[in-house]
């Protein structure tokens, strides 16, 4: 495929792609997106399915801290969703957050980590946030790249403090000053 056809597939990839504010009603497909990493991957330490319902939860509670939860919705289907999340709970912590994106693995590689940054980053500067965090499961070269290609840069690694799927699993902390 020469430049300009791989230039128009991935604008067309793009226009595609709608990025939104989260509603209640998407909690189900967020859930399902959700557990596909909770039983297929190490990109998350649960090691159960999460309930519509409790993933309703929890966005309510990234709401009730005025953080943003959104989806992407791509051909009608919700292609992944990104939120942001109080790192801690003690308050000198209230200007630093904790960011996570998951993508419909139907729908990895098109960009969608991209655009979900590209919007998340300057609304949480707009919001007052200082410091945005991401948390990486490793080895995960594309989360890796992802953060990378945003600015954040490695601050911390913890080795084998998870163990899921018979393995141990170190975890690395990515920050970006906003």
């Amino acid at each position: 495929m020469d430049s300009q056809a791989s230039i128009a597939k991935v604008t067309a990839l793009k226009t595609q792609i709608h990025v939104r504010v989260a509603s209640v009603d998407d909690a189900p497909a967020i859930a399902a997106v959700y557990n596909y990493y909770v039983t297929e991957t190490t990109v998350t330490f649960e090691e159960e399915p999460v309930s519509a319902a409790a993933m309703h939860q929890r966005m309510q509670a990234v709401w009730a801290s005025s953080l943003p939860w959104w989806v992407a919705e791509r051909d009608g289907e919700i292609a992944g969703y990104a939120y942001a999340g109080k790192w801690k709970g003690r308050s000198a912590y209230r200007f630093s957050t904790e960011v996570s994106i998951y993508v419909n693995p139907a729908h990895v590689r098109h960009d969608i980590g991209t655009e979900f940054y590209s919007r998340l980053l300057p609304t949480l500067k707009s919001l007052g946030m200082h410091v945005a965090i991401g948390v990486i499961a490793l080895p995960n070269a594309a989360s890796v790249s992802l953060h990378e290609k945003f600015g954040f840069v490695k601050a911390g690694h913890l080795k084998q403090v998870g163990f899921k799927f018979q393995q141990w699993i170190d975890v690395g902390f990515w920050q970006r000053i906003l």
